[in-house]
């Protein structure tokens, strides 16, 4: 009976300890960010981009890969494609043939003569006529003599190592390291692919959500897909529903209702309504950036004024963001804005370009 005792204890103790073990695992499961948990790990998984997705395909058939510069905003794919372009090149070995630097590394020229060029010189065994591959994420924050002495690392070690430079403009990155590279250009994603995106996720997490909730996520993340996948997860782990008004308390931009009706009565030539409704989103905390940044995102979508008005409205708006964007944040400019668009409802868009 004792021996039985024992192996009840025992098995009692496994069996625990599994369940801790799995517990665990669904714990650090679920713990993963939706971005990093639904990153696509082949280029036919990656969203938009269609034109330069095919080059990168053409470039894995092939397996002959040139040196690349991705430009283009953020959160359009530029990482990860080259992630899973080296996937599809190196297989096995894609774990010692890559080397990937980001912004949070010291990238001077320090790095470039030490790290960059020992992993370059390193002997790792690839796939035949396969290269290493070097990752530089934002490779325009890199300085300008830490570029120079890239060039010539390039230069040097071409027949073993190729280079992918991602970057937010071009234009930042020398023009030696230009002419020695294939450039690919990423533009925002559609509405339509992160909607489709962002649906699948849902599926995926079970998420309840509404279509209005799913529009406030497309309309703060401006074809950004990792802001998007961001105010998805924070809006489920905060009321794990999906709406409007949820995804906006997350996100804390100003509600489009609210700025909609600033507008407008700025189109109605309703001057002090206007005011009145700016001054009361101002005193509700958010900042004059945010504020101008969501009338831009608004009135580019108006439908309540011809064409014409709306390219003045939006000079209009444009001028004051760059004012604010200098330096000049307050209230002032929230208020001569609004006189500003109201003058122009009332005299008219040709009045403004005759000036």
């Amino acid at each position: 009976m004792g021996s039985t005792s024992k192996r009840k204890a025992t098995s009692t103790t496994t069996t625990s300890a599994t369940t801790d073990i799995m517990s665990k695992q669904q714990q650090q499961q679920h713990g993963i960010p939706w971005v990093e948990k639904y990153r696509p790990r082949s280029l036919d998984e990656v969203v938009g981009n269609e034109d330069t997705l095919i080059r990168l395909r053409a470039v894995a058939a092939d397996g002959n890969v040139p040196n690349l510069i991705l430009c283009g905003p953020p959160g359009t794919g530029k990482t990860t494609s080259v992630h899973a372009l080296a996937r599809q090149l190196l297989g096995s070995a894609y774990s010692h043939g890559v080397l990937e630097l980001n912004a949070s590394d010291s990238r001077g020229i320090d790095v470039v003569r030490n790290k960059i060029k020992s992993f370059a010189m390193n002997k790792v065994s690839l796939p035949p006529g396969r290269h290493k591959i070097i990752i530089l994420d934002e490779a325009d924050s890199m300085t300008s003599a830490a570029q120079q002495a890239l060039r010539r690392t390039m230069e040097i070690y071409s027949n073993t190592t190729r280079f992918a430079l991602a970057c937010n403009v071009s234009t930042k990155i020398i023009e030696p390291i230009q002419s020695r590279a294939a450039i690919l250009r990423y533009g925002r994603l559609t509405d339509e692919q992160v909607l489709n995106r962002l649906r699948y996720v849902c599926e995926q997490e079970n998420v309840s959500y509404s279509n209005d909730g799913l529009e406030a996520i497309i309309f703060t993340a401006e074809g950004d897909m990792r802001n998007a996948l961001n105010n998805l997860q924070a809006t489920v782990s905060g009321f794990e529903y999906v709406d409007k008004t949820n995804v906006f308390k997350v996100c804390d931009q100003p509600h489009p209702t609210t700025v909609r009706a600033i507008l407008d009565a700025c189109v109605g030539g309703k001057t002090n309504e206007a005011v009145i409704e700016m001054n009361t989103l101002w005193k509700t905390g958010y900042g004059c950036g945010d504020i101008v940044g969501t009338m831009f995102k608004v009135a580019r979508v108006h439908d309540g004024m011809g064409e014409a008005m709306k390219l003045e409205y939006l000079r209009e708006i444009g001028f004051t963001h760059m004012r604010i964007a200098d330096g000049v944040g307050t209230p002032l400019q929230l208020m001569g804005l609004v006189a500003r668009l109201c003058k122009l409802a009332e005299e008219g868009p040709a009045s403004s370009t005759e000036m």
